[in-house]
């Protein structure tokens, strides 16, 4: 039986680095699959954003 990684931690700058990019839609398709993984977001969902307005 295969074991499914789990992060233990993650670095709050590549995470806020890595949302950014995704709201514009400049993010690599592996990490949107890990990014969507990571934060439960619905793939079918339609997008919104993920940051609160500063």
């Amino acid at each position: 039986m295969a074991s499914q990684r789990q992060p233990h931690w993650v670095n709050t700058p590549v995470l806020l680095e890595a949302i950014e990019r995704y709201e514009q839609g400049r993010l690599a398709r592996p990490l949107q699959l890990w990014l969507r993984g990571l934060l439960e977001i619905d793939p079918l969902d339609p997008p919104s954003p993920l940051k609160p307005p500063c």
